[in-house]
This record gives structure tokens, sequence and C-alpha cells, in this order.
């Protein structure tokens, strides 16, 4: 398994598509750390990070899973089958979490107060939390399922837009709880709803993800 995730990963970090998430996370990261973050504001600034970011970190992954050639693919699959599948998913979470160091540490550079070692970790378990619902995201709209660049684009995006809609509404439980995660941090009571947000921001994606294993259960 680890040499199936260096083989993905190596295979993708040479790929021009490895620049792609990374040069549309800097400047979202500009534009959002443009001020300092006020004192605070921290676990609220740090909710929107991992709300916002979310989107990126299903590019990131969908790339990744797209980039591979279909001789690679069927390599990997000859040497391992489920590793295969396990392997993708695997590699997606590691870049994204490199995404995730880059975006944590331009954060606290924005920050005018300690936060605290208690609302650092708050942030990044949001921010893991944002990176398995982007794998989940990114593998269901990759091209193993969606052979289509353009309707893996247009899936990618509603169905982004489609969880911050659903999470704002009254039927959040049913999404990844994106908008409550955000409001919460804002509103100072993220630490006491953050056992909920977890069992939710936890459930959706691996039931996303157990629907992508299923899907390419046929599918090579």
């Amino acid at each position: 398994m680890i040499a199936l995730v260096r083989f993905r990963l190596a295979g993708y970090a040479r790929s021009h598509r490895a620049l792609q998430p990374l040069i549309g996370l800097l400047p979202l990261l500009a534009i959002l750390y443009a001020t300092p973050v006020p004192a605070g504001e921290e676990l609220g600034a740090m909710a929107d990070s991992a709300g916002i970011l979310l989107p990126v970190f299903a590019w990131a992954a969908r790339g990744l899973l797209d980039s591979e050639p279909d001789e690679q693919r069927m390599i990997s699959i000859v040497a391992h089958r489920r590793g295969e599948l396990l392997s993708g998913l695997i590699t997606a979470c590691v870049f994204d979490l490199g995404l995730t160091v880059i975006a944590e540490l331009a954060l606290l550079a924005r920050l005018s107060a300690n936060p605290g070692i208690g609302a650092i970790m708050v942030g990044v378990c949001l921010h893991l939390f944002s990176v398995l619902a982007g794998v989940a995201l990114g593998a269901l709209t990759s091209r193993p399922i969606l052979p289509s660049p353009a309707v893996s684009s247009l899936a990618l995006i509603l169905g982004y837009l489609a969880i911050l809609l659903i999470s704002a509404s009254g039927a959040r439980w049913l999404t990844v709880p994106v908008m409550s995660w955000m409001k919460d941090g804002h509103h100072d009571v993220l630490l006491g709803h953050l056992p909920l947000l977890a069992v939710q921001s936890l459930i959706w994606p691996l039931v996303g993800l157990a629907a992508y294993g299923w899907l390419r259960r046929t599918r090579p």
C-alpha cells in the first residue's frame, strides 16, 4: 500500500496538474488574509478557512485521480486491485494535507493574538473534516465515475454549492455542516457543538467514499 501511494504521489507531483490546486490556493489565501485576523475572531477565521477550502481539496483530489494514465491505473490494479482503490484515496488525502499545512501556516501568521492550543486543535480538526469531505467530493466527480471533464467540473461545483445550501437550511444534518462550522465559530459556541458537528462531518464523507468504492467495483 505504501509503495502504491508513493507511486501515485510521485506520478501526480511530476504532472502539471499538481500545480493547479496550489495556484488556486495561494491567491485565495492572499484574499482571505489580506488583513490580520482581529483578536477574538480566531475560531471564526479557522472555520471560514476550512469551509472555503473544501472545493480546493476536492479539486486537488479529483485532479490526482484524473491525472493517472489508464496504463498506470492498470499496473496498480494488477499489483493489488483493492489497494489501487485505497491508494488513490490515501494519496489524495496526503496531498490535501499538504495544502492544509500551507493554509494553516498562512492563517497562524495573520492572527493578531495567540489563540491557544485548544483553538488551534479545533481549527486543525475542522480542516481535517474539510479534507475528508473534499476527497469524497473529488472522488465522486473523478474520471473513473464521470468521464466527461465538463460534467465532472460542473458536478463538483454544484456539489459544493449543495453542501453550502443544505448546511445553511433546517436540514443541515443531511450533509457536512460547513455553514454550521462558520456560524458557530463566529458566535463562540463551536467548542460546545463540536462533538455533534464532528459526527456529522465524518458520517457523510464516509458515505460518499463508500459510494465511490461501490461505483468503482465494476469500473477499471
